[in-house]
């Protein structure tokens, strides 16, 4: 047992690693762009909602995102308001990375870091040394992923993860809690949903109870922006709270559909992981979309309820 959870931690920190990686080397590609688009495009809720998914699909990361624009709002270069389009839009830009890790690269994985490792250590220029950590980066998350996949099934035979597995299986509420308390442990909704995915291949997880776990991955990708925000400004402080509090309204209402949604994307796709990936999609869309049109309201409700903030 002791064996296969370090080989586990080892493949939680290769995908962290990979994840890493394949950020810092779109920010190194990207990053006068992606701040001159942030300070360029947020002038309206539609703006920032746009620029929020293209900014977060181009560095796979809405945590990162998250704390770039707290620490903007905090210098002042736009306000709250502002801000609030970018959230709506973050979310969806992070689902492209779920989407991402159920393509099945096989032995192209092997190659992929090879070719990550020689231009990263062997050409000195700044552009290949990016796209080589984006190589290896990505290369990282296909290596956990298979390793997460060859782990799920003996994992499962021990009473302690079997009786995890079955008591998931039951309570959804318990499988939200359970992607919460893993996201802000492991400050990643990707890998957590990406365990997730590893055990509903091996069919150890129903998709209802991967579902759950994605839901409660979404409120735990918050704490990320509300450590950021401590000791910033009070508008930097409603950006995180407004990340919080709208996961966690989504993840309200979309618990007493988590039957009707996986009955639905069962429709979508044959493949466990390609559902759950699919899920992630429909629910950040759905939730920014409806909640777009009221960004004034959110806004005079974060104030409302945040007004004794310092």
């Amino acid at each position: 047992m002791m064996q296969l959870l370090i080989w586990f931690t080892v493949y939680v920190g290769i995908f962290l690693l990979g994840m890493f990686m394949m950020k810092s080397g779109l920010y190194s590609l990207s990053a006068q762009q992606l701040k001159q688009w942030l300070l360029r495009f947020t002038k309206t809720p539609l703006q920032g909602f746009l620029t929020g998914i293209v900014v977060t699909a181009l560095l796979q990361s809405s945590s990162a995102v998250m704390v770039i624009t707290v620490g903007l709002v905090t210098t002042g270069y736009f306000t709250f308001r502002q801000s609030i389009g970018i959230i709506l839009g973050s979310n969806i830009g992070s689902t492209i990375t779920t989407e991402i890790i159920t393509l099945d690269l096989g032995k192209s994985i092997i190659p992929m870091l090879l070719l990550g490792a020689l231009l990263v250590f062997f050409v000195r220029h700044r552009f290949t040394l990016s796209v080589g950590m984006t190589i290896v980066g990505i290369a990282c998350l296909f290596f956990a992923m298979d390793g997460f996949r060859q782990l799920a099934e003996p994992l499962s035979t021990y009473p302690v993860v079997n009786e995890w597995l079955r008591k998931t299986n039951d309570s959804a509420l318990l499988g939200i809690g359970i992607g919460t308390v893993l996201t802000s442990i492991i400050q990643s909704s990707a890998a957590t949903i990406g365990i997730a995915m590893s055990f509903l291949v091996e069919q150890l997880l129903t998709l209802p109870a991967g579902i759950a776990i994605l839901l409660g991955a979404n409120i735990g990708t918050c704490v990320t922006g509300l450590l950021a925000s401590i000791g910033s400004s009070r508008e930097a402080k409603l950006t995180a709270y407004t990340h919080l509090w709208f996961n966690v309204i989504g993840v309200t209402a979309f618990y007493f559909f988590i039957e009707p949604l996986a009955s639905f994307t069962k429709t979508l796709s044959a493949a466990p992981d390609v559902q759950l990936a699919h899920v992630s999609v429909l629910f950040n869309v759905i939730c920014s979309v409806v909640a777009l049109p009221f960004t004034n309201w959110i806004e005079k409700a974060m104030l409302f309820l945040h007004q004794k903030d310092d």
